[in-house]
């Protein structure tokens, strides 16, 4: 495995979107009432793991069906968008609670150039999507030999 160079900066932003996540749900707790639908935005929580050939990325979309989710890729970065539509049968004045929200969501993530970009593939079941990211062929290094010359 090639030695990973560490960033700084990959930390800070982790760092950020944390308090961001955490103001952000501190908000909208806060600002609808209880039982009350919340319709806005919300963040699937995610999973990434590294295999020796390829990056797994897993989230989590239950109750979300294939057509409202939008995977792509722009300018070497993963942009995972979609939607959680509340039911349309269901009226808001049956519910006693609703706890769950529902809206648009987006995340973004960055690749690293070890990505084959071209072989990447995604399956959703149970709620989980799965993107597999697979890793391109390292290109073996071999010695130059030097000749010294008198």
């Amino acid at each position: 495995m090639p030695p990973i160079r560490w960033d700084p900066f990959r930390d800070l932003l982790s760092l950020q979107e944390r308090m961001n996540k955490l103001f952000e749900d501190s908000l909208v707790r806060s600002t609808s009432k209880l039982g009350e639908i919340s319709q806005g935005t919300w963040t699937p929580v995610v999973d990434i793991l590294e295999k020796e050939d390829a990056i797994i990325l897993k989230a989590e979309l239950p109750g979300i069906r294939l057509e409202d989710v939008d995977l792509q890729i722009k300018d070497d970065t993963l942009v995972l968008k979609g939607e959680r539509r509340l039911e349309n049968d269901a009226r808001k004045e049956n519910y006693h609670r609703v706890e769950r929200s529902y809206g648009t969501f987006s995340r973004s993530f960055t690749l690293p150039g070890t990505v084959d970009q071209s072989g990447i593939s995604a399956k959703l079941k149970d709620g989980i999507l799965e993107v597999k990211l697979p890793k391109a062929r390292s290109v073996e290094t071999k010695p130059i030999p030097i000749e010294i010359k008198k």
